[in-house]
């Protein structure tokens, strides 16, 4: 990309020890905007892997800013998102692929819906299975009908299940449906809304920043639109499965974050006590269970 040439996307992925993933993660973001101006930024957690030196294969288009230690996802884009230049802003993890065509489809989205801040894709399992990106805004049943639950999956006609998971029964090709909140694994978004709402919440260190960032924007009047149209292929959690103690713990922080946020507001609501005292029980249930595998 020419310094000269205004870019059309700004590419923003956080790599945390992602491997050779970050390859493959920019090698599919440089094939879709293949031809023209773009810009992209690997934001790097410190990683220990020598994965970020893989930003320097895609020179001069990509960027490497090195953190000297793990600042969390959302505080990472943020760095990017303030040099960021160009209308739209990608923002990936380093473990998701675009597949062709993805790209130009969410960009036409955006283009084709002004109110639209944030447009996300089918986002599949590598097997092929949809992954559910595409949400209802998260309450007290989320932790038992959530995407990754085994409540969700034996029930999933239930009408709590298809609020929770909203793109699992939506088929590709599908037209575009507005939702509460997308994954952050793969979106792209206005900068202007973006910028607008100062970004990620750096509160957030790892999880529900995505649901957090989509809320405010839609307060503001905003649209958060699935397009099924376009796809990508997400290896969940691969740099999670370097720190698991750590990231379980910021699950569950960031899940009691966003709830007395937006769920449960004021200091003195009772519901925040209870939140509180199932967050800390399921944590432990789950830190207990990686200690007896370690």
């Amino acid at each position: 990309m020419s310094d000269e040439r205004e870019p059309d996307v700004t590419a923003i992925v956080v790599n945390f020890n992602a491997g050779d993933e970050l390859r493959q993660a920019l090698a599919s973001i440089a094939r879709e905007l293949a031809g023209r101006g773009w810009e992209g930024f690997v934001v790097d957690n410190a990683s220990q892997d020598g994965s970020a030196a893989i930003a320097h294969e895609f020179a001069p288009a990509v960027t490497l800013v090195a953190n000297a230690a793990n600042v969390g996802f959302g505080r990472g884009v943020n760095q990017a998102l303030a040099r960021a230049r160009a209308p739209f802003v990608l923002i990936m993890n380093p473990d998701c692929q675009l597949q062709p065509g993805a790209l130009a489809a969410l960009e036409a989205e955006l283009r084709g819906e002004p109110q639209c801040a944030i447009a996300g894709p089918r986002i599949l399992n590598p097997d092929g299975s949809v992954q559910g990106s595409a949400r209802g805004d998260p309450d007290m049943f989320t932790g038992f009908f959530g995407r990754s639950t085994a409540l969700r999956r034996l029930v999933p006609w239930l009408a709590v299940s298809r609020r929770n998971v909203r793109d699992v029964s939506v088929p590709a090709g599908a037209p575009s449906l507005a939702v509460d909140w997308l994954s952050g694994a793969c979106v792209l978004a206005r900068r202007e809304a973006l910028v607008a709402e100062s970004g990620f919440d750096e509160r957030y260190f790892l999880y529900w920043e995505d649901a957090d960032l989509c809320r405010r924007l839609r307060t503001r009047g905003y649209e958060v639109r699935y397009v099924p149209a376009a796809s990508a292929v997400h290896r969940v959690g691969l740099s999670s499965r370097t720190a698991r103690a750590p990231s379980v713990r910021a699950f569950h922080e960031s899940a009691y974050l966003y709830y007395a946020t937006h769920v449960a507001p004021g200091a003195l609501n009772p519901k925040r006590l209870l939140a509180r005292a199932l967050l800390a029980l399921r944590c432990w249930w789950l830190l207990r269970a990686i200690r007896e595998h370690a």
